[in-house]
């Protein structure tokens, strides 16, 4: 049942060092490389009606948290932000107020998560407390920790948004490049569970991964893997997620008729253009348009809890080591999401 909550008494808890009303952050005032990222104190969010502040014990590092401390989201920022501007798009902990007038069925102190979008007003999740509007605010799934939780809002969602703008239906052959990625991987689970075929890439060293993840077929990854995923289905799939960023390489994969979702558009840092579609229609996974989708962000805490789609912590590391988890991202080869906790 969801009820709306009353304004409550004032509860401001103490920030850093004792201080009421100022937390701990992790964000940039200078653009460029890993060591922009700085730990600063920054007042304290407060809630408004329709908020909930969460306490934040844990956000995952996504290539998307490199974009903005680089600079390259710059001009969609909202005006309302001040630096140092906060990435981070994935943020778990505990509800540590409700604002007024907010229709919720959580309470102060459930465990729960949240997408957060760093252009927003709302700023990154690289911070000890976050204000948000309550349908972005779900239970995590029961019996994990607040790193594996920190790993499922944005990920899931962009995979769950992929396959929810192709034009497919159960028994469909359809493919996934960077499958055993964090988004590749979600994207594989929740196609087997929508009742789809799934042939999807793999390195060697992560065969097992993706088999384990549900592929059907797995096809190596690299130059060639249209061809490779033809042998498998011969007539081409009906559509294609490409979360590895193929591009034109993945396309002669696809079938006349059918589609790709792309993850990544073409105007960002070193995509390059898909060029001759074919008969091939491009669908663009734009995950912010998720934001407010609880409902589809309760079915992943859901798909977790029946097993369906699992949770893969690659490492955390605690928020002052920023850089360095910005640093072994960049690096590559990094299995499931590394996690900031605060």
């Amino acid at each position: 049942m969801r009820i709306r909550v009353p304004a409550p008494p004032s509860r401001r808890p103490r920030g850093p060092r004792g201080k009421k009303n100022a937390m701990k952050a992790v964000g940039v005032f200078n653009y460029g490389a890993p060591e922009a990222l700085e730990v600063a104190e920054v007042p304290l969010p407060e809630t408004g009606p329709g908020q909930i502040r969460i306490r934040v014990r844990a956000a995952a590092v996504n290539p998307s948290d490199v974009l903005l401390r680089m600079g390259f989201t710059d001009a969609w920022l909202s005006e309302s932000l001040k630096r140092p501007y906060r990435p981070g798009m994935d943020a778990a902990g505990v509800v540590d107020e409700i604002g007024p007038e907010t229709v919720t069925d959580l309470q102060i102190g459930d465990r729960v998560m949240a997408m957060v979008v760093p252009i927003d007003a709302s700023g990154g999740a690289y911070a000890q407390y976050i204000v948000l509007d309550a349908r972005q605010v779900v239970r995590a799934p029961a019996d994990t920790t607040h790193a594996e939780a920190a790993t499922l809002p944005m990920n899931g969602l962009t995979a769950r948004r992929a396959l929810d703008v192709l034009n497919v239906a159960p028994g469909d052959w359809i493919a996934v490049t960077g499958a055993a990625g964090a988004v590749g991987g979600y994207a594989v689970q929740l196609a087997k569970a929508d009742g789809l075929h799934v042939v999807a890439d793999a390195a060697p060293a992560d065969e097992e991964l993706v088999r384990s993840l549900g592929a059907d077929r797995i096809v190596a990854r690299g130059p060639g893997i249209a061809d490779r995923i033809r042998e498998v289905v011969p007539e081409g799939v009906a559509a294609l997620v490409d979360a590895a960023v193929m591009g034109a390489q993945a396309l002669p994969a696809i079938r006349a008729g059918g589609e790709i979702a792309v993850v990544r558009s073409e105007g960002e840092a070193g995509i390059a253009p898909l060029g001759d579609l074919g008969d091939v229609t491009v669908r663009e996974v734009f995950v912010p348009d998720y934001r407010f989708a609880s409902d589809k962000l309760d079915a992943l805490r859901e798909g977790v809890e029946k097993g369906q789609v699992s949770l893969r912590v690659a490492d955390e590391f605690p928020a002052e080591r920023a850089p360095e988890a910005h640093r072994r991202l960049e690096a590559g080869g990094v299995r499931g999401r590394l996690v900031l906790t605060f």
